[in-house]
């Protein structure tokens, strides 16, 4: 008998290729691994809290050209630093530094940056546990 396995006996083989395969797509390896959480600073949750160091301007990508309004956060969960940008126009004055911020995703694929904000990952959704669209149109106060 020849050594390909697909005759009457052959799960065990079939099962032990399935499983020696797997290893070679990426996102098994990136699931079992855990390589996500490691990396993410947010680890598995969708949002985190966190401290405002200092205000920040960033360049745009080419073609575009305009100040991006960013900010320094310092979560409260691992201590780890990420730079996050305050959406529309405005918001950026409502960040004081030392203000506590709620950070969420950008939202780009596969959680990377969107557009030509270069190496930007997140954006504030609130600040000092105002919602910070709210604040913007004046509907609620410091």
């Amino acid at each position: 008998m020849g050594k390909g396995a697909n005759g009457e006996f052959a799960g065990r083989n079939l099962l032990k290729k399935k499983k020696r395969y797997r290893w070679l797509d990426p996102k098994y390896v990136r699931r079992v691994l855990k390589l996500k959480e490691k990396h993410d600073p947010l680890g598995k949750s969708p949002m985190a809290s966190g401290i405002v160091l200092q205000k920040v301007v960033v360049e745009q990508r080419q073609p575009h050209s305009g100040l991006i309004k960013a900010v320094k956060v310092q979560l409260k969960k691992n201590g780890k630093v990420i730079t996050a940008h305050a959406p529309r126009d405005k918001a950026i004055t409502f960040i004081k530094e030392h203000d506590e911020v709620l950070v969420a995703g950008i939202g780009g694929s596969q959680g990377g940056p969107i557009g030509s904000i270069p190496g930007i990952k997140y954006k504030i959704v609130a600040v000092a546990g105002l919602d910070l669209q709210m604040l913007r149109k004046g509907k609620v106060k410091r």
